[in-house]
């Protein structure tokens, strides 16, 4: 497992996409904090690229990633190698790269303009952020062999989670807006990793005034040392079952 985890990690360093990612990542973040005045203002504006972006550029890089490496893995499936291995160093090894590739494109810059509790906390959702949606991916080229399907499916995913459910919350609110429904919110946003994501970070910027009655729930919940552990255990969830249904789909494939 250590030798394909390594190769897998060794060939997406290497591969353009990814580092034109990491690149272009870095440049965005060292150019909105240096044309902001205040750092918090910056982090501001980078909470979009890192909860829009980053999902986006995981999900399908690693659909398509998986897909060029099925040669590969057919060859390592013919070995005595356990499917279980090879599917979670493959996943490991694309995990391990974009997470790498997201600390030096956005992490480091973090560091050096806004080295708080804010900026770790943003630091720390872009990295789980960036591992859910791999986890994702997985599942959703686990799902279908036509590598057409499986891409289209990844972007339907990723406009899912990061337009279509707010949408739908939004409609929700409207139509039962007479109805106390901001403890269901907090519930809603578990369904969401985007979602949750984004209310850590803003609470940690003490924006969540802004939000209303609403916010003050938020605060409520996700504003304690129990709320903010139930966050980080929601996304380990959001990482670990779409992984276990992708490896379930592998074991049973006929390739």
């Amino acid at each position: 497992m250590k030798n394909i985890l390594k190769y897998v990690i060794v060939d997406i360093v290497q591969n353009k996409i990814v580092l034109v990612y990491t690149f272009l990542l870095l440049l965005i973040s060292l150019s909105v904090f240096n044309l902001e005045s205040n750092s918090a203002k910056g982090l501001l504006s980078l909470l979009n690229i890192i909860l829009i972006i980053v999902p986006l550029i995981c999900i399908i890089f690693s659909t398509i990633y998986i897909y060029n490496s099925s040669e590969f893995i057919e060859l390592l499936v013919s070995q005595p190698i356990k499917r279980k291995a090879i599917w979670l160093s493959i996943f490991w090894g694309l995990a391990a790269s974009l997470s790498l590739a997201f600390f030096i494109g956005a992490g480091i810059p973090i560091l050096l303009y806004h080295a708080d509790a804010t900026g770790f906390m943003m630091i720390a959702m872009g990295l789980f952020l960036t591992i859910v949606f791999v986890s994702i991916a997985m599942l959703a080229a686990g799902l279908t062999r036509d590598k057409a399907k499986g891409i289209g499916l990844s972007i339907l995913l990723w406009l899912f989670f990061s337009l279509i459910f707010d949408a739908i919350v939004l409609f929700l609110l409207f139509q039962f807006q007479d109805y106390p429904l901001e403890r269901i919110m907090v519930f809603l946003s578990f369904l969401n990793p985007i979602d949750l994501s984004r209310i850590q970070i803003l609470l940690q910027m003490d924006i969540s005034a802004l939000m209303g009655y609403t916010g003050a729930v938020f605060r409520e919940f996700f504003g304690n040392s129990l709320g903010i552990s139930l966050s980080f255990a929601g996304l380990i969830i959001w990482i670990l079952i779409p992984l276990i249904f992708s490896l379930k789909k592998f074991k049973a494939k006929d390739l």
